[in-house]
């Protein structure tokens, strides 16, 4: 039965490259909401204040990803999903919304220490690497790591929660 792997943690935390080693391991289909949104709006990004701009993109690009990650899935393949699902409530809705369709879920949670994780960011958004996909201004990254919010028991109680600390590697 092909699994939906979920992969979450705070910005810089080691996602996608963690999210490149599953691909290698399982031959799964890797998709990063980050890519997606790049693509389709970052040209159309207003200047000032644009949270509420990216909120209401965000979740559209979420319907879409599940959408084609369910044709992916029924094709026999895993989806290797990294959706940015930082506060709790967003991300539970959306395991309970796998779940519910009958699909498998596990979850990997990442965390590095927050200094880190800045170093990882400030040489991502200088170097534009592998796992580039846009800038992440300083006061971008510290509030998202304020937003984060780690899993909790109800959420341990819920689904399968495989926890990574990564200390190495790029995001």
């Amino acid at each position: 039965m092909p699994i939906v792997r979920l992969i979450e943690g705070p910005v810089g935390a080691g996602k996608s490259t963690f999210s490149g080693s599953l691909v290698t391991d399982t031959n799964g289909v890797h998709i990063a909401l980050d890519e997606w949104f790049a693509r389709l709006f970052s040209s159309d990004r207003p200047e000032g204040d644009f949270i509420p701009w990216y909120i209401a993109r965000k979740e559209r690009l979420l319907e879409l990803i599940w959408t084609h990650s369910k044709t992916i899935l029924n094709s026999g393949a895993d989806v290797i999903l990294e959706l940015g699902l930082i506060q709790r409530q967003q991300r539970m809705d959306f395991c309970r919304q796998v779940i519910s369709e009958g699909y498998a879920l596990v979850m990997y949670e990442l965390d590095a220490p927050r200094e880190v994780r800045r170093a990882r960011v400030h040489d991502r958004n200088l170097n534009r690497g592998a796992t580039f996909s846009m800038v992440v201004p300083d006061h971008i990254f510290e509030i998202a790591s304020n937003m984060w919010e780690p899993s909790d028991e109800f959420e341990r109680d819920e689904y399968a929660i495989e926890y990574v600390s990564s200390t190495v590697g790029d995001e």
